[in-house]
């Protein structure tokens, strides 16, 4: 589960990176730089080529007080709240997403990104409101930390995943674990704290 994520990035790298109008930056009332995004903050996403907004992170649910914050890659097209969405789909900038690794009654922070820990992008879905990422299985060297992790799209992946006139189907393989490079994870151990031997 994702549940916290980071973007420090500059105009000119958003810009450069993602290919997205200098217009369509200017036009966007929030600070480029993040250090940590929480479950319903305002977010940029890119939900065309180009193009970039701001929307809620969180899809709200009639049935839970909280918002939907991922969508599980393996059921999406199984679950009547993501159905209508398959076509809405999203790049989410990011520079690393934050996961709590348990061991005994501690958990411990992971900060993950990747090597070189350039800007990257999750998959997600969109409303004209707000939006979910994506999750799948974790990448091998982080499947200790956590079971999920968000779906990291290769960058050559990227326009094709926001593709409205791609459907679904075409797209769906593009949801597996990170695999273009390892993914550096690291982990803040609070002064003090102990590690349970019998965890």
């Amino acid at each position: 589960m994702c549940s916290r994520f980071e973007r420090k990035t500059t105009k000119d790298t958003l810009e450069v990176r993602f290919e997205v109008t200098s217009s369509s930056i200017d036009e966007l009332p929030l600070d480029l730089s993040q250090d940590e995004i929480r479950p319903t903050d305002p977010v940029i996403i890119i939900s065309q080529p180009h193009q970039a907004k701001i929307l809620s992170w969180g899809l709200p649910a009639s049935w839970d007080n909280k918002p939907l914050i991922n969508a599980r890659s393996e059921t999406l097209t199984e679950r009547k709240t993501f159905q209508p969405l398959l076509e809405n789909r999203c790049l989410v900038p990011a520079t690393a997403y934050f996961e709590w690794r348990k061991a005994g009654r501690n958990r411990f922070k992971n900060r993950i990104a990747l090597e070189n820990d350039e800007p990257f992008a999750f998959a997600g879905l969109f409303t004209e409101t707000a939006f979910t990422i994506i999750t799948c299985a974790p990448a091998g060297n982080i499947a200790g930390i956590h079971n999920r992790m968000p779906v990291i799209l290769p960058k050559n992946a990227e326009l094709a995943w926001l593709d409205p006139t791609q459907p679904f189907d075409t797209v769906a393989p593009l949801l597996t674990p990170y695999t273009e490079s390892c993914l550096s994870a690291e982990e803040d151990i609070p002064p003090g704290t102990q590690q349970d031997l019998f965890a």
